[in-house]
């Protein structure tokens, strides 16, 4: 592998139980209850896709840019206090930039999100490109970010290792073509058999380093 793309929420920052609670509480208030596990297998993607695909019109695209910022702010809020990079994370990143090895963000959170993570950690210098879900038309499992992040990079995204934490990415991972490294900090290893990419299952990053890549 020449490259590497890092999804960010459950894979570079273990914070998706705290956006499970910021949505339980959001669509509690718009009159939809969804227990956390409810909201666990359903609300991934990004957020205006989430609310139409569970709402249909009942909102207006402004409405849900503003539903979506809302429940942001209140994640924000939430998780500041236990904001930190996955184990082994620092080190892994460190040892990759040494090498050489190009790096990328492909995430489907919105930049506000993401901005919160690289600034308040100081890890933006890491990457040649940053991609969120205001750098698509299409959220994942569609490819094209990915894509874009591979091309930031110089490489087709054949040539790139994908680091995810959700079905949803290793699919969109899949039809890039790329290869796929799943965190188990989100998702069971069972929910990953339809996807021949993925390589390999780990709880964090602490026993990785940049000749694992060779290996795969």
């Amino acid at each position: 592998m020449k490259g590497v793309i890092f999804d960010m929420d459950g894979t570079m920052v273990d914070n998706m139980m705290t956006h499970h609670r910021a949505w339980q509480r959001k669509l509690a208030a718009l009159g939809l209850e969804l227990s956390l596990e409810e909201v666990r297998e359903k609300i991934h993607g990004i957020n205006t896709e989430i609310l139409e695909r569970l709402f249909g019109s009942r909102f207006t695209p402004e409405e849900r840019a503003r539903i979506s910022n809302e429940k942001e702010a209140e994640y924000r809020r939430i998780f500041r206090g236990e904001l930190h990079l996955v184990d082994g994370l620092p080190e892994f990143l460190e040892a990759l930039a040494a090498a050489g090895i190009p790096m990328a963000i492909g995430t489907a959170a919105p930049p506000e999100n993401v901005d919160f993570v690289l600034d308040e950690l100081n890890i933006r210098h890491y990457f040649r490109g940053v991609f969120h879900a205001g750098s698509v038309s299409r959220g994942k499992p569609d490819p094209e970010i990915f894509e874009k992040a591979a091309g930031s990079m110089g490489l087709p995204a054949r040539d790139c290792l994908v680091f995810e934490d959700s079905p949803t990415g290793a699919e969109a991972a899949l039809r890039a073509g790329s290869p796929a490294i799943i965190l188990t900090t989100t998702h069971h290893e069972a929910e990953f058999r339809e996807f021949p990419n993925v390589k390999k299952f780990i709880p964090d990053f602490s026993s990785l380093t940049p000749g694992h890549l060779h290996t795969l």
